[in-house]
């Protein structure tokens, strides 16, 4: 190399050094994906406990068992991030037992639906003002000391601040759950507790409170009993709850399960029976509904999956298919285990899944 080259070479290292390049490298820029949060929730229906559930339960020393009842759907519980259930019975604030009309329920029923992995039980329903004012504080107490939460009925003003609506997160996906019903039977709210009612002025106001939250869900006791589709009332009810900002509608209440819509969110219209001693045809089991949440940088997505759910005698087993199928069951249950799935999945046949 000659001597002017180097003196060239000199000038444009120096240059590079000292930041004087009159071309300055182009900034990298690199795009990071975010991975989606995701969440699933668990809903189960109507949870009773007429008198022949509490004999089964009862063991030879006088204590109550009722866990043989959840062993087989537990799995399915225990493997959401979240799971629900309508708890439609009180539990018993003196350790007298009783079923329908008036039910008052051992708590050995709140502490197996716990054990089978449920995180929250909602209670407004009709059946709780059964044993007035003590059996919704016995209730609140029961359910408190097992650790399962809940909201739909409260001790008196103080208890529904923490808990209407409900609030929980999971992998960064926000929730506000709420429980409403449309009455108690005839039977007056005690003083200073109180039921969450259905009435839209109500539901429009909370539903505004919760606008921080990623996913609003209410768990409604409505409908007609025994009627296996949704009527005028419980389809018009929805759309408001849609419309002012509800993501997810869960509905109990008519012992049969009616069919689910996903045209403007989600809507459960009937969960039917989760466990009972109804043994008519159609009250002889419910769904469940799983619901998957997603979360990424274009919004939230759901996806629906509903599976039929079948009820023993004797032992009131809640069976999913895939274990109905393969455990043994006499003539009589078997027609019927198989009538009710048959049922079930002709009737939720129209059933159409979210994005």
């Amino acid at each position: 190399m000659n001597s002017p080259d180097k003196h060239i070479l000199a000038i444009l290292l120096a240059a590079v050094f000292s930041g004087c390049c009159r071309h300055q490298p182009a900034a990298v820029v690199v795009e990071t994906v975010r991975e989606p949060h995701r969440a699933s929730l668990f809903f189960a229906g109507d949870a009773m406990c007429h008198m022949p559930q509490v004999m089964a339960a009862r063991r030879t020393d006088g204590s109550y068992d009722f866990s043989p009842s959840f062993e087989h759907i537990a799995p399915a519980v225990s493997t959401a991030d979240v799971a629900v259930v309508n708890l439609e019975t009180v539990i018993s604030p003196d350790g007298l037992f009783s079923g329908y009309p008036a039910f008052s329920s051992p708590a050995a029923l709140a502490a197996a639906l716990k054990n089978a992995g449920f995180d929250i039980a909602v209670t407004a329903n009709n059946h709780c003002c059964d044993r007035g004012a003590k059996g919704i504080r016995s209730t609140a107490r029961c359910l408190d000391s097992l650790g399962l939460a809940r909201t739909g009925t409260f001790t008196d003003s103080l208890d529904s601040v923490g808990r209407h609506p409900l609030r929980f997160v999971r992998d960064s996906i926000s929730f506000a759950l709420f429980s409403y019903t449309y009455g108690t039977n005839g039977i007056p709210v005690p003083a200073g507790c109180i039921v969450n009612r259905i009435d839209t002025a109500a539901i429009r106001h909370d539903l505004a409170t919760a606008t921080d939250a990623d996913c609003r869900i209410i768990f409604i006791h409505w409908g007609s009993e025994y009627a296996r589709t949704p009527d005028t009332s419980q389809r018009a009810l929805a759309a408001f709850m849609h419309s002012h900002g509800a993501d997810i509608v869960i509905g109990s209440h008519p012992h049969v399960v009616q069919p689910a819509d996903t045209t403007d969110g989600i809507t459960v219209f009937s969960l039917g029976n989760f466990v009972s001693n109804q043994r008519k045809r159609y009250c002889n089991g419910g769904i469940t509904a799983r619901i998957d949440v997603t979360k990424d940088d274009s919004g939230i997505h759901y996806t629906l999956e509903c599976t039929p759910v079948y009820v023993t005698t004797p032992g009131y087993r809640i069976l999913p298919p895939e274990v109905a199928d393969t455990i043994s069951l006499n003539a009589v249950e078997r027609f019927r285990c198989d009538e009710f799935f048959a049922d079930t999945r002709a009737h939720m046949q129209p059933l159409r899944q979210s994005d």
